[in-house]
């Protein structure tokens, strides 16, 4: 089955999608649409998964995550995986599709916010601002606060992308500390400047925060 598989996204590789796909740090030349179609037409295999995680082929991770179980994965196994999934969408999906949904996401929340490897770190921050956003309780966002202040304007682009998003869901989730994260978001500065297409919502976490309690008080 793996052989096949593996047949499969060789033939599904596309000059266009690599040149695509490597602007963005992702090593791979298969189309996400045509990478999910593949991913339904095989259905939930945890073990098919495992074997196409174990190749190190990033297509084959991304396809992996789209086959897991979440439950399947123990919390070691996941730490594990994290720490090999350097191309962005491969640690993406791993935290959005498997990590989030397991029994082991405030655990390793905890652990990795705290890990030395920034990438790893990012991790922990994307999964801090999934509970900001959803279950804030116990989480002391004035420290968190402190924390994103002091550190997110000299932090690695990656980490710095998650503790601001982190700031920008304190700021829309929580009134109450909405102006301090206004003020550190406008402070810092940080993607004030980033490339946003049109009619897409900048990431600079003023404008974002802005944008979303617009939307939801008109």
């Amino acid at each position: 089955m793996l052989s096949e598989v593996m047949a499969e996204l060789a033939a599904l590789e596309d000059p266009r999608a690599r040149e695509a796909n490597e602007k963005r740090g992702d090593d791979h030349g298969v189309n996400l649409g045509s990478l999910r179609a593949l991913a339904k037409r095989l259905k939930t295999q945890p073990d098919l998964a495992r074997e196409l995680w174990a190749t190190g082929n990033t297509a084959a991770r991304l396809l992996a995550i789209l086959v897991s179980r979440p439950a399947a994965y123990g919390r070691d196994e996941l730490d594990a995986m994290l720490r090999e999934a350097r191309a962005p969408k491969v640690h993406d999906w791993l935290v959005n599709y498997i990590v989030k949904k397991g029994r082991h996401a405030e655990d390793l929340r905890v652990a990795w916010s705290a890990d030395p490897d920034p990438v790893v770190a990012s991790a922990g921050w994307a999964l801090t601002a999934e509970r900001v956003a959803k279950r804030p309780e116990g989480l002391g966002l004035a420290a968190l606060l402190d924390t994103i202040e002091a550190q997110m304007k000299d932090a690695p682009d990656r980490l710095q992308w998650a503790m601001n998003t982190c700031l920008a869901q304190i700021g829309i989730e929580h009134p109450e500390f909405r102006a301090r994260a206004l003020s550190i978001g406008e402070r810092l500065g940080v993607l004030r400047d980033y490339p946003t297409p049109p009619g897409c919502l900048s990431p600079y976490a003023p404008v974002w925060i802005g944008e979303m309690v617009r939307r939801r008080e008109s």
